[in-house]
């Protein structure tokens, strides 16, 4: 029996390639990085299946030029606002993604931006590279205690639920915005207060957590505005999508003192991270890892491949993303 065609658009871990080269006639690539738009073009073209990843952004005009006998696009990732789902729809091509095997790796990493930021640790990391350290003082590097604080969570899903579970243990009080209100047992196991009105809740949280999607609605949802209900003392953490944040303001605040600090895993595409940014002393950057395990990172392949087999057999996929879920 002929093997679909696969392209992948970005290196993946080995035992995830091998498998795929197993069951299909598929195409590797050694790009780390997104590739150019002509590449993914060309892709486009040739596949049957297409396995891109965030940062291949692939819109209508793309998906216009696209080979007739491209059917799925199986994401390798649970974002997939790089992708005009809508107009793949139209054109018969199926979409899906690799949900629910990020939620405990990006909870993780969760808590640790949420420890970090008010403990000082990048500070005191950093005192010790330096050689700086002359012993430990009363006043040095004094942070402040998490234990009892407000929490507020942008965004209830699946994330957003594990890390009210991680939160609970370190006695903080849950507070969260959603589309919807969580079933009433729900919120009664994750001992969450719900806020219908997000200014409010903003203006009485010491430490706020973006877990929401992007989608329309939740553009620049943090823009200038949003972002002055936040105590001067507050902490944020963004762990969704950089564009929910409008980050110019977000680095004029930290560098009035506007806010105590942001602890960061994403970041605007549309914008490159400024240099008084990276100078700034009050923030906790990371390079898009919060999902970076070996273990998740395999899951993740073990969905994509799933996917394409269960397309290729005539199913249709668990994890296909419809129009009407957006």
């Amino acid at each position: 029996m002929k093997k679909a065609r696969v392209i992948i658009t970005r290196k993946l871990p080995l035992p995830v390639e091998k498998r795929m080269g197993e069951l299909f006639d598929v195409t590797l690539s050694k790009a780390e990085h997104p590739i150019e738009r002509q590449e993914l073009i060309n892709a486009l073209q040739e596949a049957e299946v297409l396995v891109p990843t965030i940062g291949d952004k692939i819109n209508a005009s793309m998906l216009s030029l696209a080979n007739p006998n491209l059917k799925l696009i199986a994401n390798y990732g649970a974002g997939y606002d790089h992708i005009d789902v809508k107009t793949a729809f139209q054109r018969g091509i199926i979409v899906t993604n690799t949900p629910s095997v990020l939620t405990t790796d990006t909870a993780d990493m969760t808590m640790a931006l949420l420890l970090a930021m008010p403990r000082k640790l990048r500070e005191g990391h950093e005192e010790m590279q330096s050689g700086n350290w002359k012993g430990w003082s009363p006043t040095a590097l004094m942070g402040t205690r998490v234990t009892g604080k407000n929490l507020g969570i942008i965004g209830m899903g699946r994330i957003g639920q594990a890390i009210a579970k991680r939160a609970i243990a370190f006695d903080l009080k849950i507070n969260y915005h959603n589309r919807r209100k969580l079933h009433s047992e729900l919120e009664k196991t994750l001992q969450a207060k719900y806020w219908t009105n997000l200014e409010e809740m903003i203006s009485n949280v010491d430490i706020l957590v973006v877990s929401a999607s992007l989608n329309p609605s939740s553009m620049y949802l943090l823009d200038q505005k949003m972002l002055s209900r936040l105590k001067p003392s507050a902490y944020i953490i963004n762990i969704s999508r950089g564009e929910i944040i409008d980050q110019n303001a977000l680095v004029r605040m930290l560098k009035n003192k506007k806010i105590s600090g942001a602890g960061l895993d994403v970041y605007d595409e549309n914008r490159i991270i400024s240099e008084d940014f990276k100078r700034l002393k009050n923030v906790f950057l990371l390079p898009h890892m919060g999902s970076s395990t070996l273990e998740g990172r395999l899951e993740m392949g073990e969905k994509v491949i799933l996917n394409i087999k269960t397309f290729i057999d005539g199913h249709r996929p668990s994890d296909q993303i419809v129009p009407s879920m957006l």
